[in-house]
């Protein structure tokens, strides 16, 4: 018994001083430069994340010592994780963070992007090798700032530093283009104790490698990007990657009993459990050519899907209805474009949004699953934009996305269409309000603000914010690289305890 407790135990955490042996999913764990006390890894396959230790008299100067989790990586990339100090420490510049280095040698050229132990925030870079670090006076830095998340992007020689606290976008914190790196570099986090007769550590989780791709990338023409299946406790914001794919898969639904999600790939739609493991395809007749528009009823008994039929307006996409377990599915839009948002709470009637007698403008319809006439809700003008409209579970409301002036935000209106109501005022371009289950919460991504507000594209620096239906600020969840089939549909647990979302990242 005994023994088998051990295996199981080293099946959850694997640890590793400092050697060139695999933690997580960095190749390399190592110390640089010779450190006085060897350094460690260690990983945590339950909740994903990493905790590192390691001495080193500094990172500075003309030479390091620290201890380094790192691949090698090619090309541009965006690095992102949450960041904290274990115990208080001896040393206020102790330091951790994202370092980005052109090899092990201890007087190598790199870029680090810092927080210390007395919270200072910074990037500090080496130029050439043995030169000395550039101060970070020199350049944009804070100071006792209280940032834990660490974001660094590589775009071309450009090295970019962004830091958040929790529940905050993201701040610039400095930049610097950094020509002596090569190609291929060495990426990953670090630790530094700032005194060589001593250790730190610092736990690291929602760690995410991405690696991006241009802004005028077509994937239809050039290829989908990896796929990873995502669940997020909302309380302490921690990510699990549950399932990856070098191609595409979008939008997951939480089924009703919790246990298993639903998303669209290939056309069709799969099932997998919340934890991972094998997916399984859902029978849906002859509809093969499902997006990712699709969602349960309140009752958990009926599912309605988007599928595109060939050689209609639009694309062909087309609103249908059948049982959760699979069947045959119920034509309800004869028109198209419609593309499903939402169920009513009785769950006899849908809304989507839908293009009409030709004229290049989506609003927002209703109409019963038993068939009969849609009823128009909206009435937008040339320019405008409406999308993303559902439910909330007391029926009240109709929440959607809207842009009418400026910027895309969340808006909401009665069943019958009046009362229209603006949600969220700020600058970024808000999508898809997902509300959750027990009423109290909104879901949704934000665009950044550079992004047309008409448009939700893929494979950008997107955020996950969350805020009461009652008002306030948006909080932030999750920074990744996404949106396009992130959150298209309602992703949240039916115990309104977590969310389910899809992230992007090539080779």
């Amino acid at each position: 018994m005994k023994s088998l407790i051990i295996i199981m135990l080293s099946s959850i955490l694997t640890v590793a001083s400092a050697q060139n042996t695999p933690v997580g999913i960095f190749k390399t764990n190592a110390d640089i430069g010779k450190p006085k006390i060897t350094g460690s890894a260690q990983y945590n396959a339950a909740d994903q994340s990493y905790t590192l230790t390691g001495a080193g008299y500094n990172i500075w100067f003309a030479r390091d010592e620290f201890h380094y989790l790192y691949n090698k990586i090619t090309g541009d990339f965006i690095l992102t994780a949450n960041f904290e100090f274990i115990g208080k420490g001896k040393a206020g510049h102790r330091k951790t963070g994202w370092m980005v280095r052109e090899s092990s040698d201890d007087k190598s050229v790199h870029a680090s992007a810092t927080i210390h132990g007395d919270g200072m925030t910074c990037l500090q870079w080496r130029v050439s090798t043995g030169m000395a670090m550039r101060d970070p006076q020199d350049e944009i830095f804070a100071k006792d700032s209280s940032y834990n998340v660490i974001q660094v992007e590589r775009a071309g020689k450009k090295i970019i530093m962004r830091a958040a606290r929790n529940g905050k976008p993201l701040d610039i914190i400095g930049s610097t283009e950094m020509a002596n790196l090569p190609d291929e570099v060495l990426v990953g986090p670090f630790v530094c104790s700032h005194d060589s007769t001593v250790t730190e550590s610092v736990k690291i989780w929602n760690v995410r490698i991405d690696k991006p791709v241009a802004d005028e990338y077509d994937p239809g023409k050039s290829g989908y990007l990896g796929c990873r299946m995502e669940t997020m406790n909302v309380t302490d914001g921690k990510r699990t990657v549950i399932y990856e794919k070098a191609g595409r898969f979008e939008a997951p639904n939480w089924m009703p009993d919790g246990k298993k999600l639903l998303f669209n790939m290939d056309g069709s739609l799969f099932k997998i459990p919340v934890k991972g493991g094998e997916i399984e395809k859902l029978n849906t007749g002859f509809a093969n050519n499902i997006n990712n528009d699709h969602g349960i009823s309140f009752d958990g008994k009926l599912l309605a899907i988007s599928h595109g039929r060939q050689g209609m307006p639009g694309g062909g996409s087309t609103v249908y209805v059948l049982p959760l377990e699979g069947g045959t599915p119920k034509l309800i839009t004869e028109n198209t474009p419609s593309y499903w948002h939402g169920w009513s709470p009785n769950n006899k009637e849908l809304v989507y949004v839908a293009q009409r007698k030709g004229i290049p403008i989506y609003n927002i319809y209703r109409n019963s699953i038993e068939g009969g006439k849609e009823v128009a809700l909206t009435d937008i003008k040339a320019g405008q934009h409406v999308d993303g409209c559902e439910y909330s579970p007391d029926g009240k409301y109709i929440y959607f996305n809207g842009h009418f002036s400026g910027t895309m935000q969340i808006w909401r209106i009665k069943p019958d269409g009046s009362g229209q109501e603006q949600i969220t005022s700020d600058n970024y371009n808000n999508w898809f309000p997902h509300i959750s289950p027990d009423g109290k919460w909104i879901l949704m991504i934000s665009f950044q603000p550079e992004v047309n507000p008409n448009d939700h594209p893929s494979y950008k620096r997107v955020m996950l914010r969350i805020m009461p239906v009652t008002g306030g600020t948006p909080r932030v969840l999750a920074y990744l690289y996404g949106g396009q089939g992130t959150i298209n549909v309602p992703s949240w647990s039916p115990d309104s305890k977590q969310i389910a979302f899809v992230s992007n990242s090539g080779k």
